[in-house]
């Protein structure tokens, strides 16, 4: 964000900075009215080319930010996306191992209670 002020702020500068100019060479300039109303709008063809040039340079700069900014994003989504999918298996294996050791403590203990009641009958 702070390249997109320093642009503006320089910008704003060079459209000011050739503005004075423009100004201060006119009034000092030892020349007819005709031709400083020339002058005056050869120099506001010339400001303007430059400006349309410059808002073209920033409309191309902004597009180029806002396309990384998407990628960036996308590329973020999809990172994330992965580690929940590798964290959803981890649990369910972790589940599914529980559950298995539960069953096989359930088998230990109703084998070992028809041992015992087994024995007990004898």
């Amino acid at each position: 964000m702070a390249d997109n002020d320093d642009f503006g702020s320089f910008v704003s500068g060079f459209m000011i900075g050739g503005l004075i100019g423009a100004a201060v060479a006119l009034l000092l300039a030892p020349q007819s009215g005709e031709e400083t109303r020339l002058m005056i709008r050869d120099k506001s063809i010339e400001l303007k080319d430059q400006v349309e040039t410059t808002a073209g340079d920033a409309r191309v700069r902004a597009e180029e930010l806002a396309q990384d900014a998407k990628t960036r994003a996308s590329d973020a989504q999809k990172s994330g996306q992965v580690v929940l999918e590798q964290q959803k298996s981890r649990i369910e294996d972790a589940l599914e191992a529980g559950k298995q050791a539960a069953k096989d403590t359930k088998a230990k203990q109703d084998g070992a209670k028809s041992e015992t009641e087994s024995k007990a009958k004898s």
